[in-house]
């Protein structure tokens, strides 16, 4: 009798650490519990594409529209790295179910004209994301003659300074913008409010 409680006990036990060990893989599996400390898949990524990307040379392989190329390294299933970038918002060309905008094809020309089929430089930020919702690596480009083609967008007049996210040169790419109206430069010199986005609409409500 003794030992067949003893067998009964055994088997209970066994299948309690059975239905623990299965429940704990399945909350594991459902709600992805990461250990205190270890890093995030966000965090690992942001490590690898600092170390894989910031301050390297590329070659621009293709050019979107003004703020956004490809750079010919491999990214994941892609064959080519997509670059959108940072703290400035030229007015859009190819953006799906949106009409091209005021200025547009002129910032894209830019652009096309700066970086397509020459080498760049790629500076990451310590202060903003490295992805943005869209997967695309977040940056500042050196052109091969040392400028910023964020700055130069925005002093000619390409693009409006997006300061609605961080980054480390908000307030220099604020102020060139600021000159660049008053300069009357590229789509300064006409552009109307309703031809703006619409966050810089929404901006200048405020």
């Amino acid at each position: 009798m003794k030992q067949t409680q003893s067998r009964l006990r055994k088997k209970i036990l066994t299948l309690s650490a059975f239905l623990f060990i299965s429940a704990f893989a399945w909350l594991d599996h459902k709600y992805h519990f990461i250990p205190a400390g270890y890093p995030t898949a966000a965090q690992t990524q942001d490590s690898n594409d600092w170390d894989k990307y910031n301050d390297k040379c590329f070659v621009v392989v293709k050019t979107i529209d003004g703020d956004t190329l490809d750079i010919n390294i491999p990214d994941g299933r892609y064959e080519h790295t997509r670059i959108r970038l940072l703290g400035v918002d030229t007015p859009e060309t190819k953006k799906p179910d949106t009409p091209v905008m005021y200025f547009g094809p002129q910032a894209s020309n830019f652009t096309k004209e700066k970086t397509l089929g020459k080498k760049i430089t790629v500076l990451m930020d310590r202060q903003a994301n490295a992805r943005d919702k869209y997967g695309r690596l977040l940056a500042h480009i050196q052109l091969e003659d040392g400028t910023i083609l964020n700055e130069e967008l925005i002093r000619k007049g390409f693009a409006y300074a997006d300061t609605r996210f961080p980054q480390s040169f908000n307030k220099e790419y604020a102020l060139l913008e600021k000159q660049a109206k008053k300069a009357k430069a590229g789509l300064w010199e006409k552009v109307t409010v309703e031809q703006m986005p619409k966050w810089r609409q929404k901006q200048n409500q405020k």
